[in-house]
C-alpha cells in the first residue's frame, strides 16, 4: 500500500480526535443531539454527524482517489482502488453520556476485513492510539505490542451484555471476571494490548465499521477474531453485512469458549 494512503489515514484520524474533542469542550450537552437517520437505518447523533463531516471534507479538499465506507453517509465510491473504513465515534453513547472511552477508527483495505493492510484506533479522550500494518505488527502509541502469551488463571474479558447479549455471554459472564466498556474497537484493541484475554459478542451484531480496523491490530498482535461459528472473521465492505465477534488472545482459547457455548 501506498505510504502516500497512511498518512493521509493518520492524518484524517486526528483531525476527528481534534474535532470530537473540542466539541466535547464547547458543545457538550449538544452531542446526543438526533439529526438524522444514517445510511445503516440508526438515528444519527451530532457528534457523530460532526465527526464524519470532518472526513467527507478532509478527502474532498486532499482529491484523494480512495472510496469511504462510514455508517452515516454509507459508501462514496470515487473509483479508488483503496477504501477508508471508518466507525468516527465508536462508542456514540460514551460520548454524549461522557464516559472517556470512545474512538476514531479507521481500516484501509479493498473489499474486506480480510485484505485489510492498515488499521488505526485512536482514544479520543486520552489520545492513546494503536495502529497496525499487515506483516508489521501491531502497535500502542509507537511501542510494539501483543497479546498475552497465555490466557490468565483468572479470565479477564468484555463481553457484550443486555438487549445485544445473548444467552451464551450471560453463561460466559458468570465464569469469569467480565468488563463491559461499549466501544468495540478499544476493546478488542485492548486484547491486542494484553489488558483483556478476550472480547465477545455472540449475536450478529457488529458492523465492519466497528471491527476492520481493531480486527487486523489483534490479528498482527498474535491473536485471533473468529465468529461464533469458529470461522475466521471476514465480512465484506458495506453496512448491510452483521457479525458475531470473538477476539482471543489464543485459539485454544476461542475453541474453549465456543465449546463451553453449545453446551
Amino acid at each position: 500500500m501506498d505510504a502516500v494512503l497512511k498518512v493521509l489515514a493518520v492524518e484524517l484520524v486526528d483531525k476527528i480526535y481534534r474535532k470530537v474533542r473540542s466539541e466535547a469542550r464547547k458543545n457538550f450537552f449538544s452531542l446526543s443531539r438526533n439529526v438524522g437517520i444514517g445510511a445503516d437505518g440508526s438515528p444519527t447523533s451530532y457528534v457523530d454527524k460532526v465527526a464524519e463531516d470532518v472526513a467527507v471534507r478532509f478527502l474532498k479538499r486532499k482529491k484523494a482517489r480512495v472510496n469511504l465506507l462510514s455508517e452515516e453517509v454509507g459508501l462514496i465510491d470515487v473509483g479508488g482502488e483503496y477504501t477508508f473504513v471508518l466507525d468516527p465515534v465508536d462508542g456514540t453513547r460514551n460520548a454524549y453520556r461522557g464516559i472517556p472511552f470512545y474512538a476514531v477508527s479507521l481500516a484501509v483495505g479493498r473489499c474486506c476485513v480480510g485484505d485489510v493492510e492498515f488499521g488505526v484506533v485512536k482514544n479520543i479522550p486520552t489520545g492513546d492510539v494503536f495502529r497496525a500494518e499487515r506483516g508489521q505488527g501491531a502497535f500502542f502509541n509507537n511501542q510494539r505490542i501483543c497479546v498475552c502469551e497465555v490466557p490468565s488463571q483468572e479470565l479477564l474479558s468484555s463481553i457484550m451484555l443486555g438487549r445485544r447479549g445473548d444467552s451464551s455471554a450471560e453463561v460466559l459472564s458468570k465464569k469469569e471476571f467480565v468488563r463491559s466498556f461499549g466501544s468495540a474497537s478499544l476493546e478488542m484493541c485492548m486484547v491486542a494490548a494484553g489488558g483483556l484475554d478476550f472480547y465477545y459478542v455472540g449475536r450478529e451484531f457488529m458492523r465492519v465499521v466497528d471491527i476492520a480496523a481493531a480486527t487486523l491490530i489483534v490479528r498482527e498482535a498474535g491473536g485471533f477474531v473468529k465468529t461464533v461459528s469458529g470461522e475466521d472473521l471476514d465480512m465484506g465492505f458495506n453496512l448491510d453485512e452483521r457479525t458475531s465477534v470473538v477476539a482471543a488472545c489464543s485459539n485454544e482459547l476461542i475453541q474453549e469458549l465456543l465449546s463451553g457455548r453449545k453446551h
